[in-house]
């Protein structure tokens, strides 16, 4: 049986507790980017680090059924679900798979073009960025990955906030 996840069930309109938690997480994986060395290639960290990161979130089929929750959180979210109405949503969410095997250090390569020019005309805000990483944590916890492996896969995904943010 598969149920959604609605806005309500994620705890979107939570309370503050909830939200400063989940904000305080998302800069501590800034803060151990920073430290580890932000200024090296992300697929090169990929590809040097132990996939203890992969293996947390279930290995490929755990990835998989992240990616699944993640995306019905974001599109039920009423500060982002507008950016998604016109994407495809079964791409989007091939490429998220790519994307979180590889930065966990799983075997995939992620197949897509960059985060700058995927986003360009998108008028992404720190806001919208935020309550991204919000929904993707939410969709973690569900599938109990560790707070630690979480951190480490937002630490890779936090640097592309640069490209990602526009406005």
């Amino acid at each position: 049986m598969h149920m959604a996840i609605t806005a309500r069930d994620s705890g979107i309109r939570g309370s503050q507790g909830k939200i400063a938690k989940l904000a305080s997480r998302l800069v501590m994986a800034v803060l151990v980017q920073l430290l580890c060395g932000a200024a090296v290639p992300l697929v090169a960290q990929a590809e040097t680090e132990p996939d203890s990161v992969y293996q947390a979130m279930g290995g490929g089929a755990g990835i998989k059924a992240i990616v699944g929750d993640f995306l019905q959180l974001v599109l039920a979210d009423v500060r982002i679900k507008k950016t998604f109405l016109d994407a495809d949503v079964e791409h989007l969410a091939m490429r998220l798979n790519e994307q979180f095997c590889e930065l966990s250090g799983g075997p995939c390569k992620y197949g897509g073009k960059d985060m700058k020019t995927i986003h360009a005309d998108l008028h992404i805000t720190n806001a919208q960025f935020n309550a991204l990483a919000e929904d993707l944590q939410l969709a973690m916890d569900k599938h109990g990955v560790p707070s630690s492996e979480q951190n480490k896969l937002l630490a890779k995904l936090a640097p592309m906030q640069h490209s990602i943010v526009t406005q």
